[in-house]
């Protein structure tokens, strides 16, 4: 080969190994938990990974993904949050989010940072902090509906003012699992 067409491989290689890492892409990823295989979804750029999406099983509008977008590596630090999460080991999520949402939506997500683990609060109560008139209570309650960052954005942990178990895209059942594994509920004997 001459030195010219080794030159132009050799730059043609650089270019596409660049254009991989400066490219954001899609990817995703199945995490084992005790709810069944999560789907994690992010955006993966040369700076990292942006986490998008993480769905339960059973959920409605999971993102769909393709066989080829599997990138289970980039996943690791999201993976090790989940480890400690399902450990009983609760940290802050500090890993960067882009959730797709209206800005009231984005609103509401950001708002479910500040609920604790292991507390709960009701739905009036989050409305309330966000400055929402209890007349739109409702749309506070579609925008935890639409929250694609089950877990991360702590949406189970808002409930009716009366102590019930309201709607959860990831299934009621579920909601009452995470509160009892965060302590919030107390264990109910069968």
């Amino acid at each position: 080969m001459s030195d010219s067409r080794r030159c132009r491989a050799a730059r043609h290689s650089r270019l596409a190994l660049m254009e991989e890492f400066t490219d954001q892409r899609t990817v995703h990823t199945r995490y084992t938990s005790p709810l069944g295989d999560l789907l994690l979804t992010g955006e993966r750029s040369f700076a990292g990974l942006t986490l998008t999406s993480l769905s339960l099983p059973g959920q409605r509008g999971v993102p769909a993904v393709r066989p080829q977008d599997r990138d289970d590596d980039v996943f690791a630090a999201v993976a090790r949050w989940l480890d400690a999460y399902f450990a009983g080991r609760p940290t802050r999520f500090d890993l960067p989010l882009a959730a797709a949402g209206s800005p009231f939506q984005q609103r509401v997500w950001r708002a479910l940072d500040d609920i604790p683990y292991g507390t709960t609060t009701s739905y009036g109560e989050l409305a309330a902090v966000l400055g929402v008139p209890r007349t739109e209570i409702r749309a506070v309650g579609r925008a935890l509906g639409a929250n694609p960052l089950l877990l991360v954005r702590p949406c189970h942990r808002v409930i009716g003012a009366d102590g019930s178990m309201r709607g959860y895209a990831g299934d009621v059942e579920r909601k009452v699992w995470l509160l009892t594994h965060e302590g919030a509920l107390q264990p109910t004997l069968v």
